[in-house]
């Protein structure tokens, strides 16, 4: 039987007489689909609603206001793209996004590792142009970091380590982004975006009322993930996949959208320095990856040059720092914006 999205509640967690047990339900869950329904997470249903409403806004503006923050022209990969911009497995994803990040002074643009060149600032339009959107857009990343935080505390509690420990790893320049997307109807045969797993560490999806969204379930079909009323989505990224030792699954995931759609996805991420090396979990975790040929064999998002050598989407091995994964995905989304700023790295 298809598995189905299972739901946490994170009044259950802070009203809990057993944390543990608490705690112990949401690793099970990722260590399971991968994907869950969170709720009472305390983001007010009046600051969706107007989130949404300026979301709308932005996508409605003339495409000649969104390029004054075309993406092609941002050193550290932020900003509008247009539909069919991005690639992942190397196909042509039919969605219109706004990417923006957690923002810090950037290091030198000939700066080694590479991957070091992420940090730096967003583009914001003029506030003229949408006034309120720059602030709530921080207020979101606020709200939804708040979440995310409190999310690796009970799974701190879950995996048996301290309930900071988590927090503690993410070091001194956490780099959180945020998908704005807009989707429209997508072609027959395409995809809104294509089968992928997500390469950060922790993800938290709003969808707008229009749901597209699917999961790949154990058993190979895919889940419709519908939009909840007042939940947000929960779903594994890669880092967290790499630091349990595969405990924790990133579940593969893709939208067909079958009518115009908005969503958000905050990726809850740490410094670009931070190591993927496994955690010191109880050996208990590692035997149970072992009993299971779906965890044992889990991998990770294939390389640019591992597809363009015919390697499966999903096949290659973690890299060993976060920055590095996220680089990873930037060469392989984005090749001609990598080739435009860093010819050096392609």
């Amino acid at each position: 039987m298809t598995a189905t999205i299972p739901t946490f509640s994170l009044a259950d967690w802070r009203n809990a007489h057993d944390e543990q047990k608490v705690a112990a339900e949401l690793v099970a869950m990722c260590h399971g689909v991968g994907f869950l329904y969170l709720t009472d997470h305390g983001v007010p249903r009046d600051f969706i609603d107007r989130y949404f409403g300026l979301l709308s806004d932005f996508f409605a503006l003339p495409e000649s206001t969104k390029a004054l923050i075309d993406k092609r022209r941002s050193l550290h990969f932020r900003g509008w793209e247009r539909i069919g911009a991005e690639l992942t497995g190397n196909r042509v994803d039919h969605r219109e996004q706004l990417d923006v990040s957690s923002e810090y002074s950037p290091y030198p643009l000939d700066i080694e590792p590479a991957y070091l060149r992420l940090d730096g600032p967003n583009q914001w339009l003029p506030e003229q142009a949408l006034p309120g959107f720059h602030a709530t857009i921080e207020e979101f990343f606020d709200r939804l970091g708040a979440v995310a935080w409190e999310l690796m505390e009970v799974m701190s509690v879950g995996l048996g380590l301290p309930r900071d420990q988590l927090r503690h790893i993410f070091g001194e320049r956490p780099l959180s982004f945020t998908k704005l997307i807009s989707y429209p109807r997508t072609p027959a045969g395409e995809a809104g975006v294509n089968a992928h797993h997500d390469a950060g560490f922790l993800t938290l999806l709003l969808q707008h009322e229009v749901g597209g969204l699917q999961a790949l379930a154990p058993d190979g079909e895919w889940i419709d993930v519908e939009p909840p009323p007042d939940g947000i989505i929960v779903n594994i990224g890669e880092m967290l996949q790499a630091m349990t030792g595969n405990y924790f699954v990133a579940c593969t995931h893709r939208v067909i959208a079958t009518e115009p759609r908005f969503s958000t996805a905050y990726f809850h991420g740490p410094d670009l320095r931070t190591s993927l090396a496994p955690l010191d979990l109880d050996p208990r975790f590692a035997e149970a990856v072992a009993a299971s040929s779906r965890h044992r064999s889990a991998g990770f998002m294939a390389k640019r040059d591992e597809l363009l050598t015919g390697h499966a989407d999903i096949a290659s091995e973690s890299a060993p720092v976060f920055g590095q994964q996220m680089w990873n995905y930037y060469v392989r989304s984005y090749p001609e914006m990598v080739e435009a700023h860093y010819p050096e790295e392609v």
